[in-house]
């Protein structure tokens, strides 16, 4: 079954559970035990086919980049060999063979990773390796994809302004009225996240096995998860500073319910995030919360939530893309489940620089080689005002 097949069977099943429960509720406006049974069946199913329209999407995305051309023709006159750029340091051809040799434990060819240690003992990894870390970091971490990323070589200070301006009415001739705007500042820091994986030496000995890819994927797979916890409930202590945070978004609305979340409650927290922000803004929540949500209809009997039925397009809360993330909390007393806002408003900090390190030692009585990838990253929200949290009682 190809991908389109399964999205028009999603919709399909989707259609099905909305007729399903506008005739199966009785007088109370609930369903029986059995007919309970029966949609709860059917939403299992949805989940299964949505997350395996997900999993096709990826695969779709891998085959494209994996078949882009390798090389592109030359449409110009080729230059004088003196005259052409050429690359260097970390983005080198020296420093990338010389790099996977570091990482087999060969001889190095060229000697020039000797030009980027790190405080540690550790090597900046090549141009190229770091930028693929990157990528899977997009691919693995849904924050990262709707935050703004910048790259930074210290601490960055951000001057926000806390107060504005204030225009007046003034009469002819009569003294202008002094009008006072205040700032504040954010600061952008770089804590240290690290991970350690063992390769056997015999694998590391077979030339078929592709170091690099395998850290690649292992290494990004495992900041991705750390990140997007902290980028979501990160205590700012040691780590970034959460979204769903006490210092992370505006509590817009708190609901009347612990463990539940009306349709009315849904629509004030869009209406209480200002409209300049909401032409870019986006739902984050947990797929528990989801589930709550999808049962919702407003008053015209139209269900809020839509699934996606097109490639590559979220589902649609309201309108609004949704997107999700199992570290955003779930429904319970007090807690922050639901993010609505302009998420450029997050900043992610890159300190310039990850570094892998090679640990001969530490394992030789295990027959395996040690990899320990370093990077530093900081995160927090820049203006509070610009993305709204639901609340729990």
């Amino acid at each position: 079954m190809n991908i389109t097949e399964l999205r028009n069977k999603r919709a399909a099943l989707w259609n099905t559970m909305e007729g399903f429960l506008n005739t199966h509720r009785n007088d109370m406006g609930v369903l029986s035990a059995e007919d309970d049974a029966t949609y709860s069946k059917m939403e299992a199913e949805l989940d299964a086919l949505t997350n395996e329209v997900k999993r096709m999407e990826r695969r779709d995305a891998h085959e494209a980049e994996l078949n882009k051309p390798m090389s592109e023709p030359l449409t110009a006159a080729p230059e004088k060999t003196a005259q052409m750029d050429r690359k260097s340091g970390r983005a080198s051809d020296a420093y990338r063979e010389d790099f996977g040799r570091h990482l087999r434990g060969k001889a190095l060819l060229h000697n020039v990773l000797s030009t980027s240690p790190d405080v540690d003992g550790g090597f900046l990894v090549p141009t190229d390796f770091e930028h693929n870390i990157v990528t899977a970091l997009d691919e693995e971490n849904v924050i990262r994809r709707l935050a703004k990323v910048i790259t930074t070589h210290h601490e960055r200070k951000i001057p926000v302004a806390v107060g504005h301006s204030t225009a007046q009415w003034t009469a002819e001739n009569a003294a202008y009225t002094e009008s006072n705007p205040t700032f504040g500042q954010k600061q952008i820091d770089a804590f240290k996240l690290t991970d350690l994986c063992r390769v056997s030496v015999e694998l590391l000995q077979d030339a078929e096995f592709d170091i690099e890819d395998y850290l690649i994927r292992e290494f990004a797979r495992a900041f991705g998860i750390a990140e997007e916890q902290a980028f979501c409930i990160g205590t700012g202590t040691n780590q970034p500073t959460g979204i769903f945070t006490a210092n992370g978004g505006t509590v817009g609305v708190t609901a009347a319910s612990q463990t539940g979340i009306t349709a009315d409650e849904v629509i004030s927290l869009v209406y209480a995030l200002k409209s300049p922000y909401r032409r870019n803004a986006k739902f984050l929540m947990n797929d528990a919360t989801v589930s709550i949500l999808r049962k919702l209809k407003d008053g015209n009997g139209a269900y809020l939530w839509q699934p996606s039925v097109q490639a590559g397009q979220p589902d649609k809360l309201l309108g609004y893309e949704l997107y999700t993330s199992p570290y955003v909390p779930t429904a319970q007393s007090g807690a922050l489940t639901v993010a609505f806002g302009d998420f450029k408003n997050y900043w992610i900090g890159d300190r310039a620089g990850r570094t892998v390190q090679r640990l001969n030692e530490l394992y030789a009585t295990n027959g395996q080689i040690g990899y320990v990838a370093t990077e530093r990253v900081d995160g927090k929200v820049i203006l509070p005002e610009a993305i709204q949290l639901l609340q729990q009682a």
